[in-house]
C-alpha cells in the first residue's frame, strides 16, 4: 500500500486523469468542430415556406449511423422554448478541470525536475509554479480585454493582435521556464481562453436567451452574436492547442535556441489549415491557405534540421553520481573520446552517470516511478538498443538529461555521439 502514496501512485494518477483529459478533449473539440461544419453548412429555407415562418434562419439533412438527421438553426430563439434543452458546456469544463489537474501532477508538484532550467533562469519551485500560474490568469484577462475593446469589431486586426500576444508569451516562457513547461503553459494559457469563452461569455449569453422566453420577453441577439465569434475563435485555437498537448514528445521543437519562434510558426500552419477547412464548410475552396500551412512546416523542418556534429575539445569538470553532485572523476579526455567508438564501457560510464538516475529500473531521481518512455539503461545492452534515441536527445537535441540536472557536459555527448556515428557497437 506505501507504493500508491508515492512516485508509483502518482504515476497511476497521471495515467487516469491523462486519459480523462483525452476524453473529455475529444468530446468538446469533436463537439466544437461539428458545430462550426453545421454552421457552415446549413442552407436558408424558401421564402415564405413553414420553416422561414418559424423563424428558422437554415437547416440541412444528414445520414449517419443509418439515420437520417434534419437539424435546423433559429436565427434567434424559437417561437416555444423546448423543455428539453441540451447544454454543450460540460466538455469544455472537464477538459480544463482535467488539463489542470495535470499541470499540477506532472508539473507543479515535481517542478524542480520538470519545470527549471538552470541554463535558462535560476528560479525555485514556487516561482516556477508562480509564473505557470499567472500565465494562465493573466492571459484570459488581456484576452478578454481586447475582445471587449473596439478591436473586437474588427475580426482580421483582433486575430492578428491575439497571435502577436500567444507568441510573445512563448518569447516570455522559453526564456524563463524550461522547453517543455513553456510549451505546454502556452497551451494552457490557451486551453483557459477557450474555457473561459465557454464559461463567461457563450454560456451566459445562452442563458440570457433563455430566461428572456421564459419571461416571454423578445430576446437581444446581441448574446448570440457575441458567444458565436468566441465560439468562432475557440476554432481556430484548437488546432494550436492539439499541437501543444503532444509538444512534449518532439524535444527538436521546444529544445531549439529559437522554441518561441517555431512554436509561433506551426501554430500559424494550424491556424492556415483551419481557416481552408472553415471556408469550405461554406462552400469555398482556397488552396492556398493549407498549401501555405504546408510550405511553412516544410520550412521550420528545413530550418532546425541538425547540423553536422563538431568536434568538442575536453574539459576537466567533476562528473555527476546520477543526482548532479560531482564525485571528483574527470571528464572523458580527447583519447577516451577517440576510442569511444569501440568502447560501450566509457560510453556506458556516462550513461550511467548522467541519465540512469530517471532510466532505469529503479529510478533513484524523486518524481519519477518508473523510466520515462520505458526506456531503460542500466546495462551495456539496454544503452545499444536505445542508441538512436540517446544520440538524438543527448547530442543532436540536447534537451537530456531533464534540464541537465545531472550536468551531463559537452565532452560526454562528444564521446556518446562519436560511439553512436561509429557503429554503436
Amino acid at each position: 500500500m506505501e507504493a500508491l502514496f508515492g512516485s508509483y501512485g502518482v504515476e497511476w494518477l497521471n495515467l487516469l486523469v491523462r486519459w480523462l483529459h483525452l476524453i473529455t478533449g475529444i468530446a468538446w473539440i469533436g463537439a466544437s468542430f461539428y458545430f462550426v461544419w453545421l454552421d457552415n453548412s446549413i442552407r436558408p429555407p424558401k421564402p415564405g415556406s413553414p420553416l422561414a415562418k418559424a423563424g428558422v434562419s437554415g437547416e440541412l439533412w444528414a445520414v449517419h449511423g443509418g439515420g437520417f438527421y434534419n437539424p435546423q438553426k433559429y436565427l434567434v430563439a424559437p417561437a416555444e422554448l423546448p423543455s428539453d434543452l441540451h447544454w454543450f458546456k460540460w466538455e469544455a469544463y472537464a477538459t480544463w478541470l482535467s488539463g489542470f489537474a495535470m499541470l499540477f501532477i506532472v508539473y507543479y508538484f515535481n517542478a524542480s525536475a520538470m519545470m527549471i532550467d538552470k541554463n535558462v533562469a535560476d528560479l525555485s519551485s514556487l516561482q516556477a509554479v508562480a509564473v505557470g500560474l499567472g500565465t494562465l490568469a493573466g492571459g484570459w484577462i488581456v484576452y478578454d480585454l481586447l475582445c471587449k475593446s473596439p478591436l473586437g469589431e474588427k475580426p482580421a486586426v483582433l486575430g492578428s493582435v491575439l497571435f502577436v500576444l500567444i507568441v510573445a508569451a512563448a518569447y516570455v516562457l522559453t526564456h524563463t521556464l524550461s522547453g517543455r513547461a513553456a510549451y505546454i503553459h502556452v497551451g494552457a494559457m490557451i486551453g483557459t481562453m477557450m474555457v473561459g469563452n465557454v464559461l463567461f461569455v457563450i454560456i451566459p449569453g445562452q442563458r440570457k436567451l433563455v430566461e428572456a422566453m421564459e419571461k416571454g420577453q423578445s430576446p437581444d441577439p446581441i448574446y448570440g452574436k457575441r458567444a458565436k465569434v468566441r465560439s468562432v475563435h475557440n476554432n481556430y485555437f484548437t488546432l494550436p492547442v492539439l499541437l501543444i498537448m503532444i509538444s512534449n514528445h518532439y524535444a527538436m521543437t521546444y529544445s531549439h535556441a529559437y522554441s518561441w519562434l517555431i512554436l509561433g510558426a506551426i501554430m500559424a500552419a494550424g491556424v492556415l489549415i483551419r481557416h481552408f477547412f472553415n471556408l469550405r464548410h461554406a462552400g469555398r475552396v482556397s488552396l492556398g491557405f493549407p498549401v501555405a500551412g504546408v510550405i511553412l512546416l516544410v520550412a521550420v523542418a528545413i530550418a532546425i534540421a541538425p547540423a553536422p556534429r563538431k568536434a568538442v575539445a575536453a574539459q576537466p569538470v567533476a562528473a555527476a553520481d546520477g543526482h548532479g553532485h560531482g564525485d571528483a572523476a574527470a571528464a572523458p579526455t580527447a583519447a577516451d573520446i577517440a576510442r569511444s567508438g569501440h568502447d560501450i564501457g566509457a560510453v556506458q560510464q556516462v550513461v550511467t552517470a548522467r541519465c540512469a538516475s530517471c532510466h532505469s529500473a529503479q529510478p533513484t531521481q524523486a518524481g519519477f516511478a518508473s523510466a520515462p518512455g520505458g526506456v531503460m539503461l542500466d546495462t551495456p545492452e539496454q544503452t545499444k538498443q536505445h542508441a538512436a534515441k540517446i544520440y538524438q536527445r543527448a547530442v543532436q537535441n540536447k534537451d537530456m538529461p531533464l534540464a541537465n540536472m545531472t550536468q551531463m557536459t559537452d565532452s560526454e555527448r562528444q564521446m556518446i555521439g562519436t560511439w553512436f556515428e561509429s557503429g554503436a557497437n
